[in-house]
Parts: C-alpha cells; structure tokens; sequence
C-alpha cells in the first residue's frame, strides 16, 4: 500500500477529483475517512481525514469550523494527555509509573495474567499502576469540565483498556463513544514530543492505496 499526505485545505479538491475519476466515495464517522472504490472492484483505498476538518454524511467539508479535542496516549508506564484546538495545543501533561519489572522487561499487568500478585514488589507495581490511571482520569475529568470536545482522539493497548475504564476514578466517556477516534498509527513511548508528532499526523490528511491497481492517480 502506497500513502500520500496532504493538508487539510487540499481535501475537498482532491475528493472531487476523485469522484471525477469514477470513485465511488462514502465517509466513515468512526475512522474519520473516506472509502474509496470502483465498480466491480474490492481493492483497497481511502482518504484519512485531518481530525481538524469537519465533515458531514453527504461529504461536505467546513474548513472554518474549529475542531476541539482530547488526545490520549496510554502504554505500559507512560501516558500523555493532551488538548487541541485545531492545530494549538491548549494543555498538556505527561504521566509515568513503575509497572515494568526491571529484569524481564515485563509490565505488572501483564505479569499478572500468568503468575499472581503475591510478592511485594508486584503489589508495589500493582499499586503504582491503579493510581497511575486514577491520576490520568482525574485529569480528563478536569478537560471534560472546561472544554466541549468534538474528538477524543486514543492510542491505548487491549490489554490497559479495563484499567482506564475500569479506574476507581472514573473517566469521563465510556467505550461506546461516538467521539472516540482510534488513532492508526503505531506509538512509541509517549511523551510530549511523541505527542506533538502524533498530533502533526492527525491534521494531515492521508491518502492510501494499492499501487498497482490505482495507478491513475497522478500528484
């Protein structure tokens, strides 16, 4: 699969220039994207959109509405939490615990789906991750009191879910959100540079597709 960025301000252009081309285009609220196909054809394409552009069910674009939202990056250990208008960062924090045991390089939840929480320093771990998503939903729950948030943007592992959501401090939407948006991108330790990187993916748009079969497509 080949992949083209581009801003913001080129998306409506370049969906009507796709449909000229004969894509058939139907816009997906969840990922945020545009599905792209042609009749009698099952290939692979879409057109990621910015989550700063606005876009309804009929595929009209509002370049002037400003996009407010959460971004949430959880791992093992680490996790950054950041708000966004448009493209300003309006807050930021960075958060971190000890839940990886040292020697096996192993994080404490993970540890404990195979051998328990008996020993001491599993407990600490244990006790340090609880409070580690405690310290984060208390913080969303500060955002979601000061700002009305059309995106919640999130990069957290399968196995962290039911420790957010799961939290003694509850966070402030739930699984089923409409807003949530599953960030596609693989993350590396977040901290606030890997959160502003994300943020630069997240307000380009991203056109992906098979380069054999669309090869009609000329930039």
């Amino acid at each position: 699969m080949k992949s083209i960025f581009l801003d913001r301000t080129e998306v409506p252009e370049l969906v009507e220039k796709l449909r000229g081309m004969g894509f058939q285009t139907q816009y997906d609220f969840e990922k945020h994207r545009v599905e792209l196909s042609l009749e009698g054809q099952d290939r692979e394409a879409y057109l990621r959109l910015p989550l700063t552009l606005h876009c309804n069910e009929n595929l009209e674009f509002d370049l002037e509405k400003e996009i407010t939202y959460l971004m949430l990056l959880v791992q093992s250990g680490s996790a950054s939490v950041g708000v966004f208008k448009n493209e300003v960062c309006l807050s930021h924090k960075v958060f971190s615990a000890y839940m990886v045991r040292k020697k096996q390089g192993k994080s404490q939840i993970k540890h404990l789906k195979t051998k328990g929480k008996s020993r001491a320093g599993s407990r600490v771990r244990l006790a340090s991750t609880l409070e580690f998503f405690e310290n984060i939903n208390i913080r969303i729950q500060d955002h979601f009191k000061a700002y009305e948030f059309d995106r919640i943007a999130l990069s957290c592992s399968k196995i962290l879910i039911p420790y957010l959501f799961g939290s003694k401090e509850s966070t402030p939407f739930d699984k089923k959100d409409e807003r949530l948006y599953r960030i596609p991108k693989h993350l590396h330790q977040p901290n606030f540079e890997v959160m502003l990187g994300m943020q630069k993916f997240l307000n380009k748009a991203e056109l992906v597709y098979d380069e054999d079969f669309f090869g009609q497509f000329e930039f």
